[in-house]
């Protein structure tokens, strides 16, 4: 007697996986899953290790990579010539992305902070220095230590 290899439908595969169906569709469009095969009826039928595919699509995502840098990660796990240093490289730059949106990050909490130690929380809105500002200003022009800080009335 043949043994019958375990398939799965895309809902079944959306329910194990815990994304919609329609996130399996997309994965497939992207090349981040392999194109199911087909039962005669029509229908798609996944092997059980695609679970483990998106199991690891899921953690990627997790760690903030992108479905391009998934789908890289993904090439490189089934290249026989790839190395640990490619995923490295891959890891180092999403990394790189990290620390420059940190910085941008800490660029905005500073001139936000800026903008409210302008205005005293009194007063019509029409003469608040946050309001002027954002009518007419320059972000970096909140940054402490610039030539232009934000001016209230008083000055």
């Amino acid at each position: 007697m043949v043994e019958q290899k375990k398939t799965l439908r895309i809902g079944q595969v959306a329910q194990h996986s815990g994304v919609s169906v329609e996130t399996v569709r997309y994965y497939e469009q992207r090349g981040l899953l392999q194109q199911p095969r087909r039962s005669p009826s029509g229908y798609r039928e996944y092997d059980v290790a695609v679970l483990q595919q998106l199991a690891f699509i899921s953690r990627a995502k997790a760690l903030g990579f992108s479905l391009e840098q998934i789908g890289e990660l993904l090439q490189l796990q089934l290249s026989p010539e790839a190395d640990r240093s490619q995923v490295k490289r891959v890891v180092l730059e999403k990394l790189q992305l990290i620390e420059e949106r940190i910085h941008e990050l800490q660029r905005l909490r500073s001139a936000l902070q800026g903008l409210s130690a302008s205005c005293d929380g009194q007063g019509g809105v029409d003469d608040c220095p946050i309001m002027t500002f954002l009518k007419q200003g320059d972000v970096d022009a909140c940054q402490p230590g610039s030539e232009q800080q934000v001016r209230t009335e008083a000055d």
